[in-house]
């Protein structure tokens, strides 16, 4: 006797599975906004299917679907791109502010195509803050189970010694919400402050701050120089510099990107003005080529917490100095099609450091 099927473990038909992808996600994968603000524009009837306006995210949409946010079509889904960007620290990470403080997106060059942040910094940290252009990355990249480890310079008020940072390694409880584990490194004091290097796993509203408060250290710097395998490196404050598609690939697994995105990318600096206008430049527009900014990020960070800069690594760009003025007035050598040298001064030589007896003579004299 056949077994009978019960309606509760009946396997799915696929013809009652909707096709195609739900529209807030289409919406993020074509670089319009986050999922989540997509979802807000649906509500307030700015998106339309096929010239009809939906009020509800729970659609499914393929791509013969004529879709139009505000009266305008959207394109193609953008591929997937990644961003570093150096904070600066007074700017609000979100959209726009109700206080009317300037954001991030503000002060983002103009060539940038729209983006959407990973995470957020608080408005008086700073340092590394991811940016992309596909909703559906940036979601991956900011759930707890990505796991990916986030590194900070601290610098303290204060003069802790290393078991007083205990309870934030062992994991704190501040204000009735625990907080995990973290790596709390002593580097250095000076002063009356102290610089510490922390790295977690989770990122909480002001969780640094608030677990530090909670042993009486007050944070009056902090800095955020890595996130997973992206570091700030030389990055300066306001610069931007785009992910090789090389890269994004092999950490994140990415498919196909942008065409020419194994290229190198040159950084983008933004620089404000006394008039409050913006203004933006290639790292290599801004300084010759071979030379780090003189205010590079590594420098910066570096003289901040009191270390000295580690020498340039062997096969390093050399950079090029101007010519002494003896190198300047040397007779140029045959063929080089300069012209002939002025003639030398008459008279003895003057002394050299061995002395006129020690002098070794030159070639024909």
């Amino acid at each position: 006797m056949a077994e009978k099927t019960s309606p509760k473990t009946a396997p799915k038909s696929a013809a009652n599975t909707p096709e195609g992808d739900r529209i807030a996600k289409v919406l993020s994968r074509a670089g319009v906004a986050s999922r989540r603000e997509a979802e807000r524009m649906i509500e307030l009837g700015e998106v339309a299917v096929n010239g009809k306006v939906i009020t509800s995210p729970a659609l499914n949409v393929t791509s013969r679907d004529k879709i139009t946010v505000r009266g305008e079509l959207i394109g193609e889904p953008e591929q997937a791109r990644l961003w570093l960007y150096y904070k600066p620290d007074g700017l609000v990470t979100s959209e726009s502010d109700e206080k009317g403080r300037e954001t991030v997106f503000d002060n983002l060059p103009e060539e940038l195509p729209r983006v959407m942040s990973i995470g957020r910094l608080d408005l008086n940290s700073e340092g590394l803050l991811l940016l992309t252009n596909d909703g559906a990355l940036k979601r991956r990249l900011e759930l707890p189970s990505t796991g990916w480890l986030r590194k900070y310079r601290v610098r303290v008020n204060g003069n802790p010694m290393d078991p007083d940072l205990e309870p934030l390694r062992r994991g704190i409880t501040v204000e009735g919400e625990k907080f995990q584990p973290m790596s709390v490194v002593l580097d250095r004091i000076q002063g009356a402050n102290a610089w510490l290097t922390v790295g977690l796993r989770e990122g909480k509203n002001r969780e640094i701050r608030r677990a530090m408060a909670a042993i009486n250290l007050t944070v009056n710097r902090l800095i955020r120089i890595s996130y997973g395998p992206f570091r700030l490196g030389d990055l300066t404050p306001g610069q931007v510099e785009e992910v090789r598609g090389k890269v994004l690939r092999d950490q994140l697994g990415e498919g196909p990107t942008v065409d020419d995105a194994d290229k190198p990318r040159k950084p983008t600096r933004v620089t404000r003005s006394t008039t409050g206008a913006t203004r933006t430049t290639t790292a290599a527009a801004a300084k010759p080529r071979g030379a780090k900014p003189a205010g590079s990020g590594l420098r910066e960070l570096s003289q901040a917490w009191g270390e000295a800069i580690a020498p340039k690594p062997a096969g390093a760009r050399k950079t090029f100095t101007a010519k002494t003025d003896a190198a300047k007035t040397a007779a140029p050598r045959s063929g080089a099609g300069g012209k002939p040298a002025a003639p030398r001064p008459s008279g003895p030589r003057p002394a050299g450091p061995r002395g006129p007896s020690g002098a070794r003579p030159r070639r024909g004299e």
